[in-house]
């Protein structure tokens, strides 16, 4: 059986990550989304609002379960038998990154990466961008599910 791990922050959820998380269901018959704890960044939603958001909006597919992450990845993947790490990419910036951490990955641990081409209508997509537009009270409604929508307005109202 395949396992794929879908890591990343997550702060917020976007639909260019439910994209990825999407796709890569389709090709693997388990999909293991990694919610990252970064005790250096600051987050808006703590990690545990992150996986529940995660699970509540990734329950159409019955093969994704939402976990969270800390410490390395590589051995999160090792731990849990996760042969296949799986990353979108949006810009040539994310691939130079995303490359070199892969080839490091696979040196550490053996896993590999499978990159999936960002889709071309959320290629400007990004968990930054939306905590910026939320700020200023902007329609959230193109890049986040509405629940995310409502989360992140809340949040930010409550932050100011």
């Amino acid at each position: 059986m395949t396992t794929a791990a879908c890591p990343g922050s997550f702060d917020p959820v976007t639909l260019g990550h439910l994209d990825v998380i999407g796709r890569t269901a389709a090709l693997v018959e388990h999909v293991v989304v990694a919610v990252g704890r970064n005790a250096s960044k600051r987050s808006l939603f703590s990690a545990e609002e992150r996986v529940a958001m995660l699970r509540e909006v990734c329950a159409p597919w019955p093969n994704v379960t939402v976990e969270l992450l800390d410490g390395m990845l590589v051995d999160f993947c090792t731990s849990r038998g996760i042969t296949v790490v799986s990353k979108g990419l949006r810009s040539a910036a994310d691939t130079d990154y995303e490359v070199q951490m892969a080839q490091l990955n696979r040196r550490l641990s053996g896993v590999d990466t499978l990159f999936l081409a960002t889709s071309p209508e959320l290629s400007f997509v990004s968990s930054t961008r939306v905590r910026e537009l939320a700020a200023y009270g902007a329609d959230l409604s193109a890049l986040v599910p509405p629940l995310v929508a409502e989360r992140t307005r809340a949040k930010v109202r409550a932050g100011s």
